[in-house]
């Protein structure tokens, strides 16, 4: 075995750790050292995410994705800072993403380089994958793997924004998109907006940014094809080494959470998004202690807690969200999660979020 892959099995190697999507520390060191500058109770925020300090202080460390997500959410909600993730990308030298963005800065062009980050986001990240289209645009679509999509706002607006800087920063141009689009919701941000320059949607069917064909050919500054040579070579042991397993409670919940506000959450047609039969699913998720009913109750559950929280969603419009038919069934269903009315659990969550503001500089 090379060097190269001894080093990397310590991320890659034991088939036990590769059955949960694990990725590189950096957004969680991101967070941690934000909220430690704020003052916040790192150590309380650490154990609460399942994290540890060793992680934390460990560069070359790797961390569970959903132990950063929920990190990334306590340190939100410990700041109020409800764009924390936005943030933290604007902050950061891109120079510490590391492996990404020196194949990426020493490509020959911006299509080539958006192609090497599709192939190998996977390496630092496995619980994205990001898969690259090209026709009249180049179509960017991020898709979670063996990670619930829905508990995710910071991660994935984090990623997002830092991939934008890291184009414009490779090409020294003030590139834009022609849209990007997340599939969770939020209240328009006019940072956000302001720093992509385009068309934003949220509550979308796909986490996407689509760029004009004619970036393709824009020449990357700092291009050096005999390091890419190399760092190519270096990602595709890695590539080699992963394992494609992931959790089928995670890909279900995914596919739901994209049906539900059309009203088409059942077996049937999530079977069918995922490819097989409804009787397959059903016995898959039986292996897992699961049944369809439970995985949908739970997700519906989480998502409530999230919709309630903002301030522009009335209570009809979180049970149209949540793929109810009517306000009573939502509201009875809220009761046995929580023993509450949705009404006095807005209120409760109203009252702890403050509106989203701009962080002191630091």
């Amino acid at each position: 075995m090379s060097a190269i892959s001894v080093a990397l099995t310590r991320g890659f190697g034991t088939k036990r750790l590769n059955t949960i999507p694990r990725a590189a520390s950096t957004i969680s060191r991101l967070a941690y050292e934000r909220a430690a500058e704020s003052g916040a109770d790192v150590d309380q925020l650490l154990r609460k995410a399942g994290l540890s300090q060793a992680q934390i202080d460990d560069s070359s460390a790797r961390v569970e994705v959903r132990s950063q997500i929920k990190f990334l959410n306590l340190v939100a909600e410990a700041l109020n800072d409800n764009l924390l993730g936005f943030h933290l990308s604007q902050d950061i030298d891109l120079r510490r993403i590391g492996l990404l963005y020196y194949v990426m800065s020493s490509s020959d062009t911006l299509g080539e380089a958006i192609r090497r980050v599709a192939r190998y986001v996977s390496i630092v990240n496995e619980g994205i994958r990001l898969a690259h289209r090209e026709g009249n645009r180049i179509d960017l679509a991020f898709e979670y793997v063996g990670v619930p999509r829905h508990l995710d706002h910071h991660q994935i607006e984090c990623m997002t924004a830092a991939l934008m800087r890291i184009c414009r920063q490779l090409t020294n141009r003030e590139l834009t998109a022609d849209e990007v689009c997340f599939v969770h919701l939020r209240t328009k941000s006019a940072e956000m907006s302001s720093f992509y320059r385009c068309m934003l949607r949220f509550g979308a069917d796909a986490d996407e940014m689509d760029f004009p064909l004619s970036i393709r050919d824009t020449p990357i500054v700092s291009a050096d094809p005999y390091l890419n040579n190399i760092l190519i070579k270096y990602c595709e042991e890695a590539l080699a080494l992963r394992s494609n397993r992931c959790s089928l409670e995670a890909s279900v919940g995914n596919a739901i959470a994209l049906l539900l506000p059309h009203g088409r959450a059942c077996m049937r047609d999530v079977a069918r998004k995922l490819a097989m039969s409804q009787r397959t699913l059903a016995r898959r998720l039986a292996s897992e202690g699961l049944t369809f009913a439970g995985v949908l109750d739970s997700l519906r559950c989480d998502l409530a807690k999230r919709h309630l929280a903002d301030r522009d969603l009335s209570i009809s419009k979180i049970a149209w969200l949540l793929g109810y038919s009517d306000v009573s069934a939502f509201s009875h269903a809220h009761k046995r999660w929580t023993g509450k009315t949705p009404r006095a659990s807005q209120r409760r969550l109203r009252l702890r979020r403050v509106p989203t503001h701009a962080p002191a500089s630091h």
